[in-house]
């Protein structure tokens, strides 16, 4: 496959990986995660992102649209949601920007030329591309085209993957990739179930391969409120890092409520129940568990 669906590419990113990056985002995920900061990137399919405040009610996007919607006037969407088709009829017709298309078909090619745009700032930065999601190695053909193109131009890639994902698709990808961000949400497989709505069993399987082949893994777990924050849990995912090769550092990153307003604007219901952002002192405490353990560890990043 020489195309991805890509729902967004961040420039200047400094939260996925080292230095400044250039972040691309792919569709589709394997997981359902109660918290998700990039609810856009769940579906494999385009969609359409209502921005409600830049909405003037003028009527356009409804008079534009092939069937007929009424697309969301306000911000607000209706049951009409589930038959658009995302064709971006809408998105073409707003003249304020409160519609545009959460995905869209890029090939390797046209990454690298987009990826290439910023070089400079990665040689002086020590950055460089990151293929993130969604879960991007739903996509591997794209990824691991990208991450050899890349390779061939002397640019730093990473791949930030949730870890369920096919075994030999991932150790495929660690052939060509510089970096790994490899997320953790819960060694409970039963509450990982409950919360990010799939078994932890493979990823956990998945990371201590990975960990064999690869001598750049950063460890990344959202800190999630009553979720996931409780010290045995911290205690049992930092011993088990704590016993791989490979892990460079782990990156605590504390829940924010970003995914809610994202939700909204594509239609989505809101996280049940809701979730409180972790204070300072509780990040520091849990970051302290994993330092205990002999792990280089950060908040955020």
């Amino acid at each position: 496959m020489s195309a991805g669906m890509v729902f967004n590419v961040q420039r200047f990113s400094l939260h996925d990986g080292p230095g400044i990056r250039t972040t691309f985002f792919l569709k589709g995920c394997p997981l359902s995660c109660s918290w998700c900061h990039n609810p856009e990137g769940r579906t494999a399919a385009p969609e359409v992102v209502v921005t409600a405040h830049r909405c003037i009610e003028c009527g356009g996007c409804v008079d534009a649209c092939p069937l007929g919607l009424p697309s969301g006037i306000g911000g607000g969407w209706t049951k009409s949601r589930d038959r658009c088709e995302a064709c971006g009829s809408c998105v073409d017709a707003c003249p304020t920007g409160a519609r545009r298309l959460a995905g869209r078909e890029m090939t390797v090619a046209e990454a690298v030329e987009e990826g290439l745009k910023d070089r400079v700032f990665y040689a002086t930065s020590g950055g460089g591309v990151t293929f993130s999601g969604g879960e991007p190695l739903r996509q591997s053909g794209f990824v691991i085209g990208a991450l050899k193109a890349f390779r061939g131009h002397g640019v730093h890639s990473a791949v930030d993957t949730c870890g369920l994902v096919d075994r030999e698709t991932l150790l495929s990808a660690a052939e060509h990739a510089d970096l790994f961000l490899y997320d953790i949400k819960h060694m409970d497989d039963a509450l990982h179930h409950e919360w990010a709505g799939a078994s932890n069993e493979r990823i956990l399987a998945n990371l201590v391969a990975l960990s064999t082949v690869h001598d750049a893994i950063w460890v990344r777990m959202p800190v999630i409120p009553g979720v996931n924050d409780d010290g045995h849990n911290l205690r049992r995912t930092a011993d088990l890092v704590a016993g791989l090769s490979g892990i460079e550092r782990v990156s605590l990153l504390p829940y924010h409520r970003l995914g809610s307003d994202k939700r909204a604007r594509i239609g989505a219901e809101s996280e049940s129940p809701p979730i409180e952002e972790p204070a300072r002192e509780r990040m520091l405490e849990a970051a302290s568990v994993f330092e205990a353990a002999g792990l280089h560890t950060t908040i955020g990043g």
